[in-house]
């Protein structure tokens, strides 16, 4: 059988241009090296209270430097973007499919969709939309936490981007997306197993997510608690051995080593994307982190009692949530 096809990206003498779909906490730290470089990135954010704070003041950049702004396109538009060379996708799991399909102005004919999305399954929506030939995985080790309107905390020092084709392939042009990165200090290496990556990166999601999200612990007050490190191995260790028993490789070698690469390189008050969420009254993407150890583990056999007690704790949250904000709106 012939290999599949892929879109080139022909690079431009002049920097790419990139839009970042759901720039958030996370998306606003990427987005930000990355027009720091030169590149011209778009930040494309739903909130226009965001936006508009990035538009008239710039984006306000919070890291281990220091505090600084960054003058930043950003937008509630994907028509005010235009084609790019790269989408950088980063919405929440369970936005992806409308995401996508209202931001079709950004894809022209040489257009890359890169997911860089926790959890697992959005390529497959992604290449629905957009056909499987432009599609690219990646997962980001890179962290942020949205302070304010325009205003974030990055962690961007030190912490690993892997990007790669679905099948494995080591191509031209995820070498290009990641010198790209590289040059904006964005640590990315092509990875020749990029759903392995994918799974080590779910280990940490799967490590301090929900019980962040259930506690409402920052990481300092998270890694200070023995009972909660027990719990997060012993739902690491579930993971495991799923992947094991569908036949993915990991780089990830003990339960161990997802629960310190967690918190490697973050200050002790950041807070994991799914508190973040219910802190602002959000649905969590737990379905797209445990909840597919749970899936993957029933389609393989492999009982996963930890991370489907996560689950259903973090379900009820949302809904004690979704309670109360009717009853508000009622009163």
């Amino acid at each position: 059988m012939m290999p599949r096809p892929y879109l080139d990206l022909h690079l431009k003498e002049t920097p790419l241009k990139i839009a970042i779909l759901g720039a958030g906490a996370l998306g606003c730290a990427i987005g930000a090296a990355l027009t720091e470089a030169g590149n011209e990135t778009w930040l494309l954010n739903r909130d226009a209270q965001h936006v508009n704070a990035m538009r008239r003041d710039g984006l306000r950049v919070d890291d281990v430097n220091g505090s600084r702004t960054v003058a930043v396109r950003a937008t509630t538009r994907a028509e005010e973007a235009g084609p790019v060379d790269v989408v950088v996708v980063l919405v929440k799991s369970f936005h992806t499919e409308s995401a996508m399909r209202s931001a079709l102005a950004l894809v022209g004919p040489e257009t890359i969709v890169l997911s860089l999305q926790n959890g697992l399954g959005h390529e497959d929506v992604l290449a629905e939309i957009v056909g499987r030939e432009r599609v690219m995985a990646g997962k980001t080790y890179v962290g942020g936490v949205l302070l304010g309107a325009g205003h974030i905390q990055s962690g961007v020092a030190g912490k690993a981007t892997y990007i790669g084709e679905l099948d494995g392939r080591v191509t031209q042009r995820a070498n290009a997306i990641a010198g790209v990165f590289n040059d904006a200090g964005l640590i990315t290496t092509v990875s020749d197993n990029i759903v392995g990556t994918m799974w080590d990166k779910l280990l940490v999601n799967v490590a301090t997510g929900a019980l962040t999200g259930l506690t409402g612990l920052t990481y300092g007050q998270l890694y200070r608690e023995p009972l909660l490190k027990a719990t997060a191995l012993a739902a690491v260790e579930e993971a495991m051995t799923v992947a094991k028993a569908a036949g993915v490789t990991l780089a990830t070698r003990a339960a161990e080593d997802a629960w310190t690469l967690a918190a490697d390189g973050l200050p002790s008050s950041f807070k994991t994307s799914m508190l973040q969420s219910l802190e602002r009254g959000s649905i969590t993407e737990i379905d797209f982190i445990n909840g597919s150890v749970v899936r993957w583990g029933q389609r393989h056999g492999v009982p996963t009692p930890v991370n489907a007690t996560l689950v259903s704790c973090i379900k009820g949250v949302e809904r004690a949530m979704a309670d109360r904000q009717q009853q508000e709106t009622a009163a």
